[in-house]
C-alpha cells in the first residue's frame, strides 16, 4: 500500500526504457525505496520495495540517459528542469550576511506587497524538502493590510469567547495533566496574550498581525509531516528578505484554533482547510525602520556525541 497524503493515496508509476538504460546504477543507489535493481546490465523494478513508489523523483532527476519516468503523486517528466549553473549558487558568506541582516519587522509602510513579488515567494517556497511527496503544506493567503486587519479583529473575536481556556480554575484543573512547563507558559504567555490582543483590538491596536500588508499562514493537513509547513515558512521568510522586505513569524495564532468546535467554526470562516500539528503565521512588507546592529544569538546547547 502505498504512503497516503492528502493529495493522494496510491503509489506512483515507474516506466523505464531499457533501450536509454546504460547500467550505471546511479537510480538504484537513490532510491531509499529499493524499488530499483540493476540486472543484467539494465535497471528493473525490484519485487520488494518498502512503501512502493513515493515520487520523490530521485531516480528520474539522477539519469543521465533519461531512462526513467515517473507518473502519479503530483508528479511527471514535464516537472524535470535543468539545475542552476553552480557559479550562480550564494556562498556561505552571502547566505550569512543576509540571515545576519534579517530582523522581525512589526512596523511596515504603507505599501502593497505586488503580486508579482508575492508569487516569487510561492515559487521559492516551493523548494523546501518535505517529509514525503507530494506536499502536503497549505498556505492562506492575506494579500492586503484590510483582509490582514479583518482576520486579526475575527480572531480577537474568537478569543474573546475562548476567555475560559486561560482561567485561574481551569489552568489549576488542567495543570496535573499538562505538566509544569506548559502550566508556566500559559499562565506567563498565553493568559497575557490574550488580554493584549483583544484589549488592544477593541482600541483600534492590530498586536495580532500588526497590519501588515501581506500575511501567510502555512498549515498541514492530518497526514502532514509536522515539519513541512515550519521549513516551507522559513524559506518563505528567508526569500522575503532577498526582495527588500521585512518579515515576522507570529506564533500566537496557530496553537489556539486547532482544538475544538470553535476552533473548528473559525477555521472553516477564514478558509483554513486543515487542522494541523504545527503551523505558522509570516507577515510581509516594506519596513518602515532600519537597524543599525545585529544581535548575537545562541543555542540551548550543542554537544558533540562521543
Amino acid at each position: 500500500m502505498a504512503i497516503p497524503t492528502s493529495r493522494t493515496k496510491i503509489e506512483a508509476e515507474i516506466r523505464i526504457n531499457e533501450d536509454n538504460c546504460t547500467g550505471c546504477g546511479l537510480c538504484v543507489s537513490v532510491c531509499k525505496d529499493f524499488g530499483l535493481k540493476i540486472e543484467n546490465k539494465k535497471v528493473k523494478q525490484s519485487d520488494n520495495p518498502f512503501f512502493g513508489c513515493i515520487a520523490c523523483g530521485h531516480c528520474m532527476a539522477i539519469c543521465p540517459s533519461d531512462a526513467i519516468e515517473i507518473y502519479g503523486r503530483t508528479l511527471s517528466p514535464d516537472d524535470l528542469f535543468d539545475l542552476p549553473d553552480k557559479v550562480k549558487m550564494a556562498t556561505y558568506e552571502q547566505l550569512l550576511f543576509l540571515l545576519q541582516r534579517r530582523r522581525s519587522i512589526r512596523e511596515f509602510k504603507d505599501i502593497p506587497v505586488d503580486s508579482e513579488l508575492i508569487n516569487k515567494i510561492l515559487e521559492a517556497s516551493k523548494t523546501a524538502p518535505m517529509g514525503l511527496p507530494p506536499s502536503d503544506v497549505n498556505i492562506l493567503i492575506l494579500d492586503n493590510k484590510d483582509k490582514v486587519r479583518a482576520f486579526a479583529k475575527d480572531y480577537c473575536v474568537y478569543l474573546e469567547g475562548m476567555k475560559w481556556f486561560v482561567s485561574d480554575w481551569f489552568l489549576f484543573l488542567m495543570r496535573p495533566f499538562w505538566g509544569k512547563a506548559n502550566n508556566e507558559l500559559f499562565k506567563g504567555f498565553v493568559k497575557p496574550l490574550f488580554r493584549i490582543y483583544t484589549e488592544n483590538m477593541q482600541n483600534g491596536i492590530n498586536l495580532v498581525n500588526y497590519d501588515a500588508p501581506l500575511a501567510m499562514y502555512f498549515y498541514g493537513s492530518p497526514y502532514t509531516d509536522p515539519a513541512d509547513p515550519i521549513v516551507a515558512a522559513t524559506y518563505a521568510m528567508i526569500t522575503a528578505e532577498t526582495l527588500g522586505l521585512g518579515t515576522c513569524m507570529i506564533g500566537g495564532i496557530h496553537p489556539l484554533i486547532q482544538s475544538g468546535k470553535k476552533a473548528k467554526l473559525f477555521r472553516e470562516m477564514q478558509g483554513i482547510k486543515y487542522a494541523s500539528r504545527e503551523g505558522l503565521f509570516v507577515i510581509f512588507g516594506y519596513p518602515q525602520v532600519k537597524y543599525k546592529k545585529g544581535i548575537r544569538r545562541t543555542f540551548a546547547s550543542v554537544e558533540v556525541k562521543e
